[in-house]
């Protein structure tokens, strides 16, 4: 019998998708693994107990995690889940560790091997472990969606004996993975997009999907990209600069959306309360960021606001979960792809090598300790918590390449403005 690989129903109440699909369940089996796939856990992506049977898992309960070599999962483990994991086992999953020092201990206690996805390294090898990008494609194409709905307005021109509808206008303030989606979607519906962010290579991104990009175009913004092609924090002058110009635009947007996150750090607050004053009636704006303190001053994670002059602020939270049969899909994809990294292809067994550049840019503990580079102290455990901010600023810095899912754009922006075709896995 090989290796045991579970997969659980997410502990999360808000959590809809899971870690695997029938398609990679059957990809497990064919690699030697036995797939336990805990009763229910993909029933709020639409997988059904049965598909999963079909596929060759066996249909098991929460307790069977106990028996696991592997466990794959969308969210960190609760301290409850923990008790249930055997010392050893490798658990898989998007860990959001930034000031969360005690859940990374607790980890570390439990004796698990824990693996950030969200920590992958952009590199070409990797493209298919992506979870950052197939995740925020997927948010970025909702965030236009649940605008549309909030928006009680067509969003292309409609010329008709009657009249003529105007087309509504969009501005998408980040041109990430996310953002960039966002204005393929925004295009595709009819509306007019106009499309901001800090990187000097996001303008022919934005404008090779038919947006007009907006932005203080000077000295500093020629330099506000990292070698890896990240975003870089700008300085308070160019960030004046920039809300000066962006006020004025935004008070004639229909529809806003926000995806500025920068890894490690809270969101950046781009929208003031001026601005959202600014904008007309019956506008939407929608905050992709809001889980991360938000990029709009209003904006309530989990809610819909309605300010005093009627713009409703949407701070839904988990947006890939808004679309989690797709998203599912396309995760469980990437969770294969690194686990087939981890596995001997003789013996059929997971045989983690330390010296491994993804095994190095994701492990977060190990043999009962911290081990990842950005989280540990001298002694290999997670440093005590001051503040969530205290505890973000410095490991910012200390770490080796963790992305947000904003800060660079998808590998081909063209390409996001294709159809959607069936996944082969990443972004």
């Amino acid at each position: 019998m090989g290796q045991i690989v579970f997969v659980p129903r997410e502990a999360d109440a808000g959590e809809s998708r899971v870690g695997a699909s029938p398609d990679t369940v059957k990809r497990m089996a064919a690699l030697g693994l036995e797939v336990i796939v805990e009763a229910g856990a993909g029933q709020r992506s639409r997988i059904t107990d049965d598909d999963f049977a079909k596929a060759g898992a066996k249909i098991g309960k929460a307790a069977d995690a106990a028996r696991a070599d592997v466990v794959l999962k969308v969210r960190r483990p609760e301290p409850a889940e923990l008790k249930t994991y055997r010392k050893g086992a490798a658990v898989i999953a998007t860990m959001d560790p930034y000031g969360n020092d005690a859940a990374i201990a607790a980890m570390a206690k439990a004796g698990i091997t824990a693996f950030a996805m969200e920590f992958m390294p952009r590199i070409t090898r990797a493209q298919v472990m992506d979870v950052l990008s197939s995740q925020a494609n997927l948010a970025g194409y909702r965030a236009v969606i649940d605008a549309a709905a909030e928006y009680d307005r067509a969003l292309p021109m409609m010329m008709t004996a009657a009249g003529t509808v105007p087309a509504a206008k969009i501005f998408v303030m980040g041109a990430g993975v996310a953002g960039l989606q966002a204005i393929a979607t925004a295009r595709r519906l009819g509306a007019v997009v106009t499309a901001t962010d800090v990187r000097p290579a996001a303008k022919e991104q934005v404008a090779s999907l038919g947006a007009k990009f907006i932005a203080v175009e000077d000295e500093e913004f020629k330099a506000a990209e990292t070698a890896g092609g990240y975003a870089k924090e700008m300085s308070r002058e160019y960030q004046a600069k920039q809300a000066a110009l962006t006020a004025e635009h935004i008070a004639k947007q229909d529809i806003v959306i926000t995806t500025a996150l920068i890894p490690g750090r809270p969101a950046p607050k781009l929208v003031t309360a001026a601005m959202v004053a600014s904008m007309r009636a019956g506008s939407v704006i929608v905050d992709l960021a809001v889980e991360r303190g938000g990029n709009v001053e209003g904006s309530v994670p989990g809610k819909v606001v309605t300010t005093k002059n009627d713009v409703k602020i949407v701070g839904h939270l988990n947006m890939p979960g808004r679309v989690a049969s797709s998203a599912s899909l396309l995760y469980a994809r990437n969770l294969l792809s690194f686990l087939e990294t981890l596995l001997d292809k003789q013996s059929r067994t997971i045989a983690i090598n330390a010296d491994d550049e993804l095994v190095k840019a994701t492990m977060l503990t190990r043999d009962g300790a911290v081990v990842h580079p950005a989280f540990a102290n001298d002694a290999g455990k997670a440093a005590p918590a001051k503040s969530n901010a205290a505890a973000k600023a410095p490991r910012a810095k200390a770490a080796a390449k963790p992305r947000s899912t904003t800060a660079k754009p998808a590998r081909s922006a063209k390409a996001a403005a294709k159809p959607a075709r069936k996944p082969k896995g990443g972004a």
